[in-house]
């Protein structure tokens, strides 16, 4: 898939666990892991905006496109 969730790197940079993003977020902990491991193929706009304005990040920090690659 060309786009990569980079969201992982964003709260290893903030030092934020799951847990505490899940609960600032207000969206379920199961889901984060998903968005985090890139295991999803959406992504409400709500919840972009949520995390960015708990991570203090712009969408192009946890979202990058992949030139080349294919959909699976």
């Amino acid at each position: 898939m060309p786009i990569i969730m980079r969201l992982d790197r964003v709260m290893a940079d903030r030092k934020m666990s799951l847990k505490e993003l899940s609960e600032k977020v207000g969206v379920a902990n199961v889901n984060l892991s998903k968005m985090k491991t890139g295991k999803i193929s959406a992504i409400r706009f709500s919840t972009l905006e949520a995390i960015c304005e708990v991570l203090d990040c712009q969408p192009g920090d946890i979202l990058e496109y992949k030139k080349g690659d294919t959909y699976e």
